[in-house]
């Protein structure tokens, strides 16, 4: 199969392109970033978009794509609602409406969160536009999709979270990883990028998937 991962350059999206080029169900992977991930291999492509709304404008290298895994996200902490909007909303409905135009038998996995609002009705603003953005994706039209609402996932590989205090966390129970991993509530970048792959190989009726969820499908 051939892929289209944004977000490579964080935690999970890069956990999630690692599988991918590890995999031998993936033929090809093409990431979408701001900025290069300055990694090269044989299954590699890369764009790079200074604009991600823009998405459009790059159509043409979009087309034949089995899957999107859209790892793209951002903190809500200290952005005002226009702007976590805009970064979280619009800028993957470009995605969304521009790759089902190219490809609408694909399967666009949407990365989102536990705790999302689908009802788009709630108090807690980040909660709202990532439900309004499931939403969108959902609803489209694609061969397949799905929210993920990730919770707990542990960084493997050499894997590090841009988020300084992230980082620091992870180092301070990295002994207890071995027990988290026990639980099926928590996952970790390497399960999660395979759970992506089986998405598109094994198909679920459940739309919504968590990490007990991510954790079956790694092993399908």
């Amino acid at each position: 199969m051939k892929v289209i991962i944004t977000g490579s350059t964080g935690m999970v999206g890069k956990g999630t392109l690692l599988e991918c080029l590890e995999s031998s169900r993936v033929d090809e992977v093409l990431v979408v970033n701001r900025t290069s991930i300055n990694m090269t291999h044989p299954k590699l492509k890369e764009i790079l978009l200074n604009d991600l709304h823009q998405i459009a404008t790059v159509k043409d290298q979009l087309i034949g794509y089995d899957a999107c895994f859209y790892c793209m996200g951002i903190s809500a902490l200290g952005l005002s609602e226009e702007t976590y909007t805009h970064i979280t909303y619009d800028i993957t409905k470009a995605f969304v409406d521009t790759l089902y135009d190219v490809n609408p038998n694909m399967v666009f996995n949407y990365v989102s969160g536990i705790r999302t609002d689908s009802s788009e009705k709630g108090n807690t603003m980040w909660a709202r536009v990532k439900g309004k953005t499931e939403n969108a994706v959902l609803n489209k039209g694609f061969k397949d999709a799905y929210a993920v609402r990730l919770g707990t996932i542990l960084p493997e590989k050499g894997i590090q979270s841009k988020t300084k205090w992230y980082n620091t966390f992870y180092m301070l129970t990295k002994p207890l990883y071995p027990l988290f991993k026990r639980s099926s509530n928590i996952t970790t970048t390497t399960r999660f990028g395979q759970a992506m792959i089986s998405s598109v190989l094994h198909p679920r009726e459940k739309k919504y998937l968590y990490n007990k969820d991510l954790n079956e499908l790694a092993n399908a």
